[in-house]
């Protein structure tokens, strides 16, 4: 089984190996841009530019790869010239652009979780048969990123409660709503590295360290990654 993080003396939570097993699923599965193939791909080339590995594809167009390896290790020089250059490229758009930055984040985010705890990366997922589904809602709206989001009223019934109560969700978790199925992997796997959006609600969410200190070693991190949105 997939990350069974056997012989390792640590007490890893099952909800971070429930959300890091969902991952992998996620991202061998075809989603709406990309099928199972492509989509794991694109963690390959992630993987690839964290180690500074100049790798092509045989399956991903020259600009997804080119997105991939900009956004792993110098998305503090992503502008908004650079994003529309992106999505007019050959094999680009709007929603694939969206599709394979949820893809790359995921993946690279475990692989950061392996590399702290010293571990092996766990080896990439073979893929799910199908193809992608090439659903774009249609009350995506241009407002407060470069691609289109999605308003709580213009959500498929299933989606309804991407944002909880509000109409939208902080801009780091409605930037992915042109894919809402991104939003939701969005939550469960921060639930299992840092916060469920219920418990950043919380003073204390009665973990083994307190908030303050969860908040010290987040900002320390996002810092040293040079974290922005």
């Amino acid at each position: 089984m997939a990350f069974a993080y056997t012989g390792i003396d640590l007490p890893i939570r099952p909800k971070t190996i429930s959300s890091h097993q969902r991952s992998w699923e996620i991202i061998a599965s075809p989603g709406r841009w990309w099928n199972g193939a492509e989509r794991i791909e694109i963690a390959r080339v992630g993987r690839a530019a964290r180690d500074f590995e100049a790798v092509g594809s045989e399956i991903l167009s020259a600009a997804a790869v080119f997105a991939i390896q900009k956004l792993v290790v110098d998305n503090a020089n992503l502008n908004h010239e650079w994003y529309e250059e992106i999505i007019a490229a050959d094999g680009m758009s709007e929603d694939r652009y969206v599709e394979l930055v949820a893809v790359t984040v995921h993946a690279l985010s475990i692989d950061e979780f392996h590399r702290a705890l010293g571990l092996e990366l766990e080896p990439l997922p073979d893929p799910a048969p199908g193809e992608p589904s090439q659903q774009r809602p249609p009350e995506a709206e241009q407002r407060r990123s470069w691609p289109p989001i999605v308003p709580r009223t213009g959500l498929h019934p299933a989606d309804a409660m991407l944002y909880g109560p509000l109409e939208w969700g902080a801009n780091v978790i409605s930037a992915l709503s042109l894919i809402p199925e991104n939003v939701r992997w969005l939550h469960d796997l921060s639930e299992g590295h840092y916060l469920s959006f219920a418990e950043m609600r919380m003073p204390d969410p009665l973990r083994s360290i307190s908030r303050p200190q969860i908040e010290l070693i987040a900002a320390r991190v996002s810092v040293l990654n040079e974290c922005f949105y």
